[in-house]
């Protein structure tokens, strides 16, 4: 898999915005079709991991994509909707609860991710992860918070994230006793609080903790739903 070492200085030349920084290195790389790829969900005790990958117009321009945890819901929502406009192509792979405990989180963002970018329309000629190590056969950028340099990824941190919620609202209805609707399934007081009343359901990750001490029976309520 080819790997590109980024300078430590920046290259001009066709964009003054950062956030098209890591882009244009692929770009002078002959890559054309940058596709920028992020999840949303991987600390979670509950719920899917979701991996977005996205290809934008590599035009230069600023974007008011950003970081999805730094925008608000609405905001969130209000740029989704661009980015699904706009894009030369997108797509959202979820990894489910089964899948995280059977590959360990790590392991089923990766295979997430290599399943949205197969998924897309037309297929990238370079990538960008947010520190998300990938084996491709197309050259790939993975630097840590990318989502903070790449309109790229952060197009793609906003789909998965709007997406994720999206779905943990939707679980909230089916299992209405955990809050999911309101902690997305992350390990808030309320939500750890509902674990020791109700116990687990199917759509907690039995491999992480608390709900592995739940399942094993260490806490007082070991109910499943």
């Amino acid at each position: 898999m080819p790997k590109i070492q980024l300078p430590r200085v920046r290259i001009g030349g066709m964009s003054s915005d950062p956030m098209w920084f890591l882009e244009q290195h692929l770009f002078l790389q002959g890559c054309d079709l940058i596709a920028g790829v992020d999840e949303a969900g991987r600390g979670a005790l509950a719920g899917p991991v979701v991996v977005a990958a996205v290809i934008l117009p590599f035009d230069g321009a600023p974007r008011a994509y950003r970081d999805s945890k730094t925008l608000s819901a609405t905001k969130r929502s209000e740029l989704a909707a661009e980015i699904k406009l706009e894009a030369l192509a997108w797509a959202v792979e979820f990894a489910p609860s089964g899948e995280v405990d059977e590959f360990n989180v790590l392991g089923a963002t990766k295979r997430a991710a290599l399943r949205a970018l197969a998924q897309l329309q037309v297929q990238p000629t370079g990538i960008i992860t947010d520190y998300l190590k990938l084996l491709l056969d197309v050259p790939l950028l993975s630097p840590a918070r990318a989502d903070a340099s790449s309109y790229n990824v952060a197009a793609a941190s906003i789909l998965a994230k709007t997406t994720r919620d999206a779905f943990m609202v939707g679980l909230d209805q089916t299992f209405p006793e955990y809050g999911f609707a309101k902690h997305k399934g992350y390990g808030s007081s309320l939500h750890l609080a509902a674990l020791q009343q109700f116990g687990v359901c199917l759509e907690h990750r039995r491999s992480f903790a608390p709900i592995a001490l739940l399942t094993d029976g260490l806490f007082a309520s070991t109910a499943l739903g």
